[in-house]
């Protein structure tokens, strides 16, 4: 076998590899087409009008949004550089999808701002008032809070998206990402806070923080003295790795909420298995009956809600039907996009949510032109299309602005 075709089937085996659970058969295309603005017949299509009826969009916050960059324009961003080298194949192909669902221009000195142009046009063809909350993301860290920047994937800096949220204020809004090892973390939430973070974004399996840890206590005491919510990834994590996914389990965010912290579970913990903490075996149960118990707990009512980003992907959508089945969960459940995965055109199979009876088949279409044009809109239409035995996502759950807007 020569190098060529050496290459060439391993970037087709780590293809499989990160879109496992999704729809391997492509039915839909691999490629997005990363088409212009949306066309006006398009934009008047009844699906599309349908799901903004009963809805203020002025109340749309999209709670987790990601950006991306190379920090060609002084930004500070940066990807690995090992995702560039063909023979780290898995990583290589993700930072293709990722690059083609952001309809990025891959030139030196075009990166970041391909990005964020793409990006601003789609929240700017959203109705007036639609705002997107920007993530940062901060470099993986170990227990003395020392920057491991061969462990970490990317890297978002605060300062790159609240400047962005600074000069765009109409359509965007923005999240710190704080590791609270950093001996500085204290210091940074509160300039965070000072220029009008919204929320802190942690990922703990990529990033290496414990949630259960009593080292987070101070930051969880002055999180929940500024009254900032705490968006966390929950579950296991395909995308962006680095450390082990126990450090996902749903229940380590206990502590935070002891200390009363609101604590939104990213992707409702909606993948993979995790050790039960409260059973003296650590028996393994699905981190979604987790999330579930903690959404269950009385005590928790009003601390703990879980986000919907990704849980329309082909290896999350489990747990559509639970979700869709709790109106009890309505104004708990927060909408979030994880743009620009949702133009990913295989990790969200609009077949396979007919198969499931989430859809209906003539919405197929729309949408698939929808995800070309607009994968914030795209997200939004799909969700607010999605029924399950007469149950659909209630339009509370998509009025995300107050939760995320810190009182005077």
């Amino acid at each position: 076998m020569n190098r060529r075709r050496f290459l060439v089937g391993a970037s087709a085996g780590a293809a499989a590899a990160t879109l496992a659970g999704c729809d391997m058969s492509f039915r839909q295309g691999v490629f997005n087409s990363c088409a212009p603005a949306l066309p006006t017949a398009l934009l008047q299509q009844p699906l599309l009008t349908a799901a903004w009826r009963g809805i203020d969009p002025k109340e749309v916050w999209d709670s987790h949004v990601h950006v991306f960059g190379s920090g060609d324009s002084g930004s500070g961003a940066w990807f690995n550089p090992r995702m560039e080298k063909i023979w780290r194949a898995q990583q290589y192909v993700q930072r293709k999808m990722y690059i083609n669902a952001g309809c990025v221009d891959d030139q030196p000195g075009r990166v970041d701002a391909s990005m964020t142009a793409r990006l601003l046009a789609q929240c700017d063809a959203m109705p007036p008032g639609f705002h997107a909350i920007l993530l940062a993301f901060d470099w993986a860290r170990d227990e003395a809070g020392t920057v491991l920047q061969e462990q970490s994937t990317f890297y978002v800096p605060d300062t790159w998206v609240a400047a962005l949220a600074a000069r765009h204020p109409q359509r965007l809004a923005w999240a710190a990402s704080i590791h609270p090892y950093d001996p500085a973390a204290l210091d940074r939430l509160n300039k965070a806070a000072a220029l009008g973070a919204c929320a802190v974004k942690w990922l703990p399996t990529a990033q290496g923080m414990d949630p259960a840890s009593p080292r987070c206590d101070r930051f969880y005491a002055r999180m929940a003295a500024l009254r900032l919510p705490l968006i966390s990834h929950a579950g296991d994590e395909r995308a962006v790795t680095g450390f082990s996914d126990a450090l996902g389990n749903p229940l380590k965010l206990r502590r935070p909420l002891d200390a009363g912290v609101r604590v939104v579970v990213a992707h409702c913990a909606s993948l993979g298995m995790g050790h039960d903490l409260d059973q003296p075996d650590g028996a393994m149960t699905s981190n979604f009956s987790l999330f579930a118990r903690l959404m269950d707990t009385p005590k928790y009512n009003g601390l703990v809600s879980g986000d919907i980003s990704a849980v329309t992907q082909g290896n999350r959508m489990d747990v559509l039907s639970a979700l869709l089945g709790r109106p009890d969960w309505s104004a708990r459940l927060r909408n979030g996009s994880d743009y620009p995965l949702p133009a990913i055109v295989p990790l969200t199979s609009l077949p396979a949510l007919v198969d499931r009876g989430f859809l209906p088949a003539d919405a197929v279409e729309p949408l698939r032109q929808l995800r070309e044009h607009n994968a914030l809109m795209f997200d939004f239409v799909l969700k607010r299309s999605l029924s399950y035995r007469g149950a659909a996502f209630a339009p509370e759950v998509f009025a995300t602005r107050q939760f995320f807007t810190r009182p005077a």
